[in-house]
């Protein structure tokens, strides 16, 4: 079964993506986006209202959701209908309620995976930033802002949209090489709350008929 981490194979960070060709970067673009992510990096946590759709124009799929995301850290949960993906920074829990099952994995720390804490709160330099010249919008205070890396790698590009302004992320998308497209909006962005001890962290004992797949 896949993991899901705030994108497919693991929400659900940053960058990871393949090209043949890498644009020259955009020191602008790169600066925005440094400003964008150092801010929200200082938080102490963050929660934000979000929304997702996975797109694939071929096979004629349009698929929407919506749910919440907590961040600390390296530490993430995200509570989408009826799924919770909760990450401690080492060990991953994927929650399936209609199932009541839960998938224990380690976090894959390879440079395929993205997560949601590496999207809104890390910078890798091994990626290139460059503004869209055809992302036009009526606020001129957003910036869509594509990125790809120097290596080939299992994305073909990240794109985010980010207010200049305000210095945050309003989306962001992953494209991957069989024409998906994992779009998440954050909405809503609320930064350190007082959140409860166990937000993090999968408790078994709350789920007494849970079923527990070790996958480690």
């Amino acid at each position: 079964m896949k993991k899901i981490s705030l994108i497919k194979n693991g929400l659900i960070v940053l960058l990871l993506f393949s090209g043949m060709l890498v644009a020259q970067p955009d020191k602008k673009a790169e600066k925005l986006l440094k400003s964008v992510v150092d801010k929200t990096a200082s938080y102490e946590n963050l929660k934000a209202d979000l929304s997702y759709t996975m797109v694939n124009k071929e096979m004629d799929i349009n698929e929407k959701k919506s749910g919440i995301i907590y961040v600390k850290g390296d530490s993430y949960r995200i509570e989408m209908e009826g799924q919770v993906i909760i990450s401690d920074g080492s060990t991953v829990w994927t929650y399936l309620a209609e199932s009541e099952e839960v998938m224990v994995s380690e976090v894959d720390e390879s440079d395929e995976t993205i997560s949601p804490n590496k999207i809104l709160t890390s910078y890798d330099k091994n990626y290139k930033a460059k503004f869209d010249s055809d992302g036009k919008y009526k606020n001129s205070d957003f910036k869509l802002i594509n990125l790809k890396p120097n290596d080939g790698k299992q994305f073909e590009k990240l794109s985010l949209l980010v207010n200049e302004k305000t210095l945050e992320i309003e989306n962001f998308s992953v494209y991957d090489k069989s024409g998906n497209v994992f779009t998440y909006y954050i909405i809503n962005m609320e930064p350190n709350l007082n959140l409860p001890e166990n937000t993090f962290t999968f408790k078994t004992e709350d789920y007494p008929d849970v079923e527990v797949i070790d996958m480690r």
